[in-house]
């Protein structure tokens, strides 16, 4: 059997739904063995659905079922039924710790309590092993014991508040993305910390507890939102226009297609594309925001033009001049799409009780093809009895543990280097994660062409702006370094690849081929070092008939496929109200990256990450692909609806735009929910969840007006109170406030040496161990340089002043 990165690492999984069986199935899909601990009535996500056509599901009395979304999630495991009410059941649980390295749980800090499940006990127990907890709110703080789904999260983290964009009616509410996708983006968030924390224990022989809270990883993954709000009090919603026009959605010939002009280029190559109509060079659009104040007239015209093109041919022609066009894709039309094709992103299996299924693939493409569906998703309970299986004789066996250190790392990735080639957003995103976790990560950047997220109308509204006072970059630059070095010049790009060579891992996120033609690729890297590891980010992948393509990451919500799933009811496609692509793909890149550096740990192989935005987005699209795969229906948007759930929706509330998502999941959870708002519990017309969804509207108009007359924070705490999922749609402005997340630490104002203290969005998690919060702000540009090439690189004075001389250092 071919050998792959995480073999050996042996890993429990306790949870339901998405989140935590998520984060254990990317460990499992590159060769971790994977045990999941179900309840006697199974994780809920069986009885979730999609379902063939013609059957249904839902049936607790049933708790074997095989839904869509449990099949997508849950391949690669085995399943261990134990009731952990019971002794039997606890005692299972504790056998499969003693032999694991990762425990993954979705607990409460309660029900933690109550199982004894804490991380003193687990501790004391199991000194070597690594828990990631991941929960909506974490283990600590004022909402830890507060009950939440993904309706919640996404409007408690403020992404809700920023969905769709461009809304012109105040009454349409903020909006939830389709399906659970701050849990699938939490989920790798979570991998990649637990992996990097697994590594640091078997070679310390020292564990960890990893408190992953949801709610704040959404904060962070707001793009220009949160630091609009501290950096000009400016607060972003859902409301208005697009600062970078154009930008959207049109309806075409036979479709919808997205486009979108970053630079000011981009906009001069579409009048040309377009045969330069009179309208387009009118004065009032030369400028950025000449395009921005004149919104409306430009989509109009715009919009008349695209509408007689056909989607695919303006999408093709459109790219061979430059142009970041992208169609708006269903789940059919991927399926048949000839990149996605030729690059083997789907994946066909044999599912028991679905027959022979496809889906999305590896996130990320590897040189070093670790990642397989080896088994289909289990049956509830298939494999009880079992225990880890037997260490491998491969070079890949797992490690004997360490004898515990006096003085452990302080950070999982402590001691490792990165070097740093990206900008904007999606390596930048990347590589702080790495950089949170303790890596030393170098960002290559230059004042000949500085990054983007510098320049970005994102500056200080309270300074001078600078290169080095813009919010975008000092959020997602937290804790780097940054030498300056002109890669135009042969001297900045030898210098690079010396500097390259000298790191642990090597990212990039420039348009597919520029750091092969620099001399900086993963063939010349590997030529001179063999074990390199490079991670390289791009819109489509770095193979394919697409691959020369322009992609950023507002195009990856309709070439996903998640832009015609989500929307208001009834409406047309809609975007995701951030561009997902891009933590998307910088998330899966960190999480990649980590298990390649653990596999080197043990092999000495290095490894490439080809990592597209496009499947990055898509291997997060699990409802909404099964939908499709098995009843053959495109979802249609839904708004904050939810398929099977009644009550689910965003609901008015006194004060100006508030809003609070309420959901009930349970029967208990309704009667509550009943009890409080004065709802007639008699009244037949939601008896069962059934007859809830069948009278939904009927219901949303009752609590509508129950929520309408109270604040959103008192409608929160009296249901929280009594045990039902409800939280306020928050701005940034409300975040940066919010007492939890302060409690928590996660909004940081390090002294910047020129912005000062301002706020940003810290570390998502909080380590039992480790040090928590961010170790620096942002750099300056070229900050380190003398720094890094004589600590790093060794340079002497004499060898740095010739490159000064040379001009490679600016």
């Amino acid at each position: 059997m071919t050998a792959r990165g995480l073999d050996g690492i042996r890993v429990v999984e306790l949870g339901q739904m998405v989140a935590a069986p998520w984060t254990a199935k990317l460990l499992a899909d590159l060769g971790a063995d994977v045990i999941k601990v179900e309840p006697p009535h199974g994780d809920a996500a069986r009885r979730r659905g999609p379902f063939p056509a013609g059957t249904t599901g839902g049936d607790e009395s049933a708790p074997d079922q095989m839904g869509g979304l449990f099949a997508a999630i849950n391949t690669n495991k085995r399943s261990v039924e134990a009731d952990l009410d019971d002794p039997a059941g606890r005692s299972t649980l504790h056998e499969l710790l003693a032999d694991a390295d990762l425990f993954v749980h979705d607990l409460v800090p309660e029900f933690a309590t109550e199982h004894g499940l804490v991380p003193e006990s687990l501790r004391a127990q199991h000194p070597s092993l690594v828990t990631m907890s991941i929960t909506p709110f974490g283990q600590t703080g004022p909402y830890a014991n507060w009950r939440a789904t993904e309706l919640q999260v996404v409007h408690g983290g403020g992404w809700g508040w920023l969905t769709p964009g461009c809304v012109d009616d105040p009454e349409l509410p903020p909006l939830k993305p389709h399906g659970h996708q701050a849990a699938f983006q939490s989920g790798f968030a979570a991998a990649c910390a637990s992996l990097a924390a697994v590594d640091r224990a078997q070679r310390t022989g020292h564990g960890e507890h990893i408190d992953f809270a949801q709610m704040s990883y959404v904060v962070g993954m707001l793009e220009a939102a949160f630091i609009s709000w501290s950096y000009r009090g400016e607060n972003p919603s859902r409301l208005g226009a697009r600062i970078l026009n154009p930008w959207g959605i049109f309806p075409t010939s036979d479709g919808h297609i997205f486009l979108v002009c970053v630079e000011a280029d981009q906009w001069e190559r579409l009048k040309d594309f377009m045969g330069r109509p009179e309208w387009a060079d009118m004065d009032i659009f030369a400028t950025l925001e000449g395009r921005f104040e004149n919104e409306d007239l430009l989509r109009m015209w715009l919009g008349e033009w695209i509408a007689a093109q056909p989607v695919m041919e303006l999408f093709h022609r459109g790219q061979a001049e430059r142009l970041a066009f992208a169609p708006v894709n269903t789940v059919a039309q991927m399926a048949a799409d000839e990149h996605l094709a030729a690059r083997d992103f789907l994946v066909t299996y044999d599912q028991p009780g679905l027959g022979d299924i496809t889906v999305p693939g590896a996130p990320s493409r590897l040189t070093n093809s670790w990642w397989s569906i080896r088994r289909p998703a289990p049956a509830l309970g298939e494999h009880n009895g079992a225990g880890f299986e037997g260490a491998a004789t491969s070079a890949h066996a797992r490690p004997a543990p360490a004898a515990p250190s006096v003085t452990p790392p302080d950070r999982p990735l402590d001691g490792v280097t990165v070097a740093d080639f990206t900008w904007v957003w999606a390596g930048p995103y990347c590589t702080l994660h790495l950089a949170h976790l303790g890596a030393t990560v170098i960002k290559v950047e230059s004042s000949a062409r500085p990054d983007l997220g510098r320049r970005l109308p994102t500056q200080s509204g309270r300074h001078n702006p600078t290169l080095d006072t813009n919010g975008y970059f000092n959020q997602y630059g937290q804790a780097k370094q940054s030498i300056s070095i002109d890669l135009g010049t042969s001297q900045g790009r030898a210098l690079a690849k010396r500097l390259a060579l000298s790191c642990d891992l090597v990212v990039s996120n420039y348009a597919t081929g520029v750091m092969d033609e620099w001399g900086l690729g993963y063939e010349a890297l590997a030529a001179e070092r063999p074990d390199v590891i490079v991670g390289a980010i791009s819109g489509y992948g770095q193979h394919g008939p697409y691959r020369s393509y322009m992609g950023y990451g507002p195009t990856t919500g309709p070439l996903s496929g998640l832009a015609s799933m989500t929307g208001y009811p009834g409406a047309d496609a809609d975007e995701l109200g951030v561009s997902l692509g891009d933590p998307a793909a910088g998330i899966a890149t960190a999480y990649a990256l980590v298990a390649a550096l653990v596999a080197r740990r043990r092999t000495g192989e290095g490894q490439f990450i080809d990592t597209s935005m496009w499947e990055a987005t898509t291997a997060c699209t699990a409802e909404g692909w099964m939908e499709w795969v098995l009843s053959g229906t495109q979802p249609a948007p839904t708004g904050n609806l939810d398929l099977l759930w009644s009550p689910h929706n965003l609901y008015r509330c006194a004060g100006n735009d508030d809003w609070v998502a309420i959901c009930c999941v349970t029967e208990t959870e309704w009667a509550a929910l009943a009890r409080v708002t004065g709802i007639d519990p008699a009244d037949e017309r939601f008896a069962t969840a059934a007859d809830r969804k069948t009278n939904e509207t009927e219901l949303d108009k009752l609590l509508g007006a129950w929520t309408r007359e109270r604040d959103q924070w008192d409608v929160t705490e009296l249901l929280q109170a009594a045990g039902v999922p409800a939280f306020p749609s928050l701005s940034s402005r409300s975040l940066e406030a919010n007492p939890h997340l302060t409690d928590r630490g996660l909004i940081e104002r390090l002294d910047h040496p020129v912005v000062g203290q301002m706020s940003h969005v810290g570390i998502p998690w909080r380590l039992t161990d480790g040090t928590n919060g961010v170790r620096a702000p942002a750099p300056t540009l070229g900050q380190h340089t003398h720094q890094v090439l004589t600590e790093v690189l060794g340079l002497s004075g004499d060898e740095i002043a010739t490159l000064e001389q040379a001009g490679a250092l600016r």
